[in-house]
């Protein structure tokens, strides 16, 4: 437990460290205003009228003068030659999100959570299930959002069949993950790989904890690297959604086509959020795995060294201010004791290695019924 105080110093030191730097750096700022992703604008009422063979509208001060009292919406046909300009994003287009993080801190202050600590395996395991449905429940719409655009960039790669190989190498982490705690599987065929009649044992059981912590890392690195791929094939829903309003027929209002472009690249922070939401939660139970669990990065076997304690023999009387605070130092270390007798690495190895895996699980059932729904249902 007292690695925790030095965790909350660092995090509290990074997050400081974060903040100076946010002006001048920062990776959501890297992720979507570096000029790789493209959006399209929405066109002008001069432009739609334009390619629908109609005049400029007039102002509205001139249409009551001309005794036209109605408002009627602007509509063009929907079968109109239009095609989309495009241009990358900059961090101008991203400062209406700012607003985004205030709103959000000023709704969690006005929060309050009360927590009850269980006193009994029932109530730990209730707790754990009722935990457990919130996240299922908070990765649903991710897995939803992560087939569309695992379809939408496989079809945007249809000439690319190295970048198709990385898209569907990018969706297996969490098969991967789950997999790699299924004893049968993964633990005892590297413990006990079977040699004929004989079994040979490939690894240590602590080598493949470490092989196991690394192997979660790089697939999260994998999943973070086809990010741009995703929002870009995300991005791409305006003009598949021009191009299929070309196939119908009858009118469409002008407003109704401007909001509708634009609301598609008003959504890209919530997509990117859904997209990485999953990665980072499961990267950093993986980080939590490792820290409380006292695993180790280093995949061959090294011998810690043994430190001798010499024990304080010195018998000088203290004086009373000193005795009351070693009287309080005395109290605190009772307590730290008792804490770490109840939170031990083996109940933290147990905790985060079930988090690790279960956030996987959530991944697999929500993407994968995700693809069902966008390949048949809406298709259907």
């Amino acid at each position: 437990m007292a690695v925790m105080g030095v965790q909350l110093v660092v995090s509290l030191l990074m997050a400081s460290i974060m903040q100076r730097m946010s002006p001048h750096w920062s990776f959501a700022r890297w992720l979507l205003c570096n000029g790789s992703l493209y959006r399209y604008k929405h066109p002008s009422e001069e432009e739609l009228c334009t390619l629908a063979g109609k005049q400029k509208p007039k102002p509205r001060r001139d249409r009551r003068l001309n005794g036209v009292a109605e408002d009627k919406p602007l509509s063009v046909p929907k079968d109109i030659d239009l095609h989309l300009e495009s241009k990358p994003i900059t961090a101008m287009d991203a400062l209406g999100f700012a607003n985004l993080h205030e709103n959000l801190e000023f709704f969690l202050k006005h929060q309050g959570w009360d927590w009850l600590a269980p006193v009994s395996r029932l109530a730990i395991k209730f707790s754990l299930v009722a935990f457990c449905s919130v996240i299922g429940a908070c990765l649903t719409f991710p897995g939803l959002r992560l087939a569309q655009t695992h379809l939408d960039a496989l079809k945007m790669a249809a000439d690319r069949p190295l970048l198709q190989i990385l898209l569907h190498a990018s969706f297996l982490p969490p098969v991967i993950v789950v997999l790699l705690w299924i004893k049968p599987i993964t633990r005892d065929f590297m413990l006990q790989a079977p040699l004929g009649k004989e079994s040979v044992q490939l690894m240590s059981d602590s080598t493949f904890n470490s092989v196991r912590l690394w192997t979660i890392v790089l697939l999260c690195a994998l999943r973070c690297a086809m990010t741009r791929c995703h929002l870009q094939a995300y991005l791409g829903l305006a003009d598949r959604w021009v191009q299929q309003m070309k196939r119908e027929a009858g009118r469409i209002t002008i407003i109704e086509i401007q909001r509708k472009i634009s609301r598609i690249f008003c959504y890209l922070t919530v997509v990117a959020l859904q997209y990485l939401a999953p990665v980072i939660l499961t990267f950093h139970t993986t980080l939590l795995l490792k820290t409380m669990g006292n695993y180790s990065w280093g995949v061959f076997p090294v011998t810690s060294p043994i430190i001798e304690t010499v024990p304080d023999t010195s018998d000088a009387p203290a004086a009373d201010g000193e005795e009351g605070e070693v009287n309080i130092q005395a109290t605190v270390a009772q307590i730290m004791s008792a804490l770490r007798g109840i939170f031990t690495p083996l109940f933290y190895r147990g905790l985060f290695a079930f988090l690790t895996w279960w956030v996987s699980l959530c991944q697999i059932i929500t993407s994968l019924f995700g693809l069902y729904f966008h390949q048949y249902l809406v298709a259907s």
